[in-house]
């Protein structure tokens, strides 16, 4: 059997040899041909050829893609080849491949930083731009938009990032956020637009030299689709308050402060607290058993996993979302789309989701008492001033969050490539 070392350097040196080959083919193409592709034509022989103009994507999570910018991809595939590069092959990949997109699978782990996995990825992005030749490459999350970034910068092909939030990693201090800030300098520097889902993230990665302000475009966040998530008349809570959290169980997104308040309010309020999210395997021994004794305890409600997220915003009437950051939180803006009052963090990325005292609440992160304090004050209004909240929300999203914005934003983008 072969040791982890060697299958890496296997792969180091087929990708190697694959790019040396692309490279070869495409000069050797051009020489023969003297093609030339602007705005969707090839002039083949001195003969114009239309071609439909290819849009490459480049993330990290299929269920991202299409839960959150599937507007996007709709929108361009109106007149644009769209290829996409994902690490999953999953339900979401096949809806997307039905929608018309090529779908390609390049694996990567989303987390660690391994040096040589990662110039394993790197190569394989110059593969696929080199083979696909798009005429535009759009990057989300950090890890496509670092190595795609660069990729794209060796390839000399025009490209366009958002940074759908920064993370401990960057935002922590220390070496690891030098070095990644480092390499964002580097990946972002010919861009033609980096996208920002919130002005304090924006701000951040200026005052530290990724990139210009000529390039950065400030983005509603993702946006929310308003028809797909419709308000929902606040229900009945004749049997109990239902306080529903969406997140994914770990440190960052609150756990520990949502697994404290829930404890305790329920000993003191009407109320039942409903989870929805899949555990991160590395942290699951340490929260699966608190979540299971608050479950035995008739406490919380786990549902796990769940692709029906408005019949959840439906059954609850407030939602909670502790988390430490956000690039802009799309549960909170799904929710008060719906029509439910907010409860989060006073962070970049969740504040900007809420009107305090008029749409929701704002507590400190990673605070449990701050966390506890704050569901205790909601809990204290009636139902028709928490009704009357939720009404305001879904307002407040109608005026400021239409996922519209980001659809036109990008198109500009594309349209307005060199």
């Amino acid at each position: 059997m072969r040791s982890a070392s060697s299958t890496i350097i296997i792969q180091i040196i087929d990708d190697v040899r694959e790019n040396v080959y692309l490279y070869i083919t495409n000069l050797k193409f051009r020489w023969m041909h003297n093609d030339n592709i602007i705005q969707g034509n090839i002039k083949l022989n001195n003969q114009a050829i239309t071609i439909t103009p290819r849009i490459l994507i480049l993330s990290n999570s299929s269920s991202g893609l299409y839960e959150f910018r599937n507007e996007v991809v709709e929108d361009l595939l109106r007149d644009q080849e769209i290829y996409i590069s994902l690490p999953d092959e999953d339900a979401y990949t096949k809806i997307l491949a039905d929608e018309g997109c090529h779908i390609f699978h390049t694996g990567f782990n989303r987390r660690g930083m391994n040096p040589i996995m990662d110039a394993i990825l790197l190569l394989r992005y110059i593969r696929l731009i080199r083979r696909i030749r798009p005429r535009m490459v759009l990057t989300y999350t950090i890890k496509p938009n670092i190595y795609g970034g660069m990729a794209c910068r060796l390839t000399h092909t025009n490209y366009a990032a958002n940074i759908t939030g920064l993370g401990t990693a960057i935002q922590g201090g220390g070496i690891l956020s030098k070095a990644l800030i480092k390499m964002y300098r580097v990946a972002l520097n010919k861009a033609k637009a980096v996208f920002y889902q919130n002005e304090y993230n924006m701000d951040f990665m200026l005052g530290r030299g990724v990139g210009t302000k000529n390039q950065s475009i400030l983005l509603p966040g993702s946006g929310v689709n308003i028809t797909k998530h419709s308000y929902k008349p606040y229900s009945s809570e004749d049997k109990g308050v239902r306080v529903l959290a969406v997140l994914r169980i770990m440190k960052d997104k609150g756990i520990e402060e949502f697994l404290y308040a829930a404890d305790r309010i329920s000993d003191e309020f009407d109320a039942k607290f409903v989870l929805a999210g899949g555990y991160e395997e590395e942290t699951r021994q340490e929260y699966e058993p608190q979540i299971q004794r608050l479950v035995e305890a008739g406490k919380l409600e786990y549902v796990g996993f769940c692709d029906k997220i408005d019949e959840l915003y439906e059954s609850c009437h407030i939602l909670i979302h502790p988390s430490y950051h956000e690039g802009l939180s799309n549960v909170c803006l799904e929710a008060a789309a719906c029509g439910r009052p907010v409860v989060t963090t006073d962070v970049p990325g969740c504040r900007e989701t809420v009107i305090p005292g008029e749409t929701g609440l704002l507590f400190k992160s990673k605070d449990k008492i701050a966390a506890y304090k704050a569901m205790a004050d909601i809990l204290s209004m009636t139902s028709a001033e928490r009704d009357t909240m939720g009404r305001r929300g879904r307002n407040y999203v109608e005026e400021n969050f239409n996922r519209e914005t980001v659809v036109r934003r990008y198109r500009e983008v594309v349209e307005n490539m060199e």
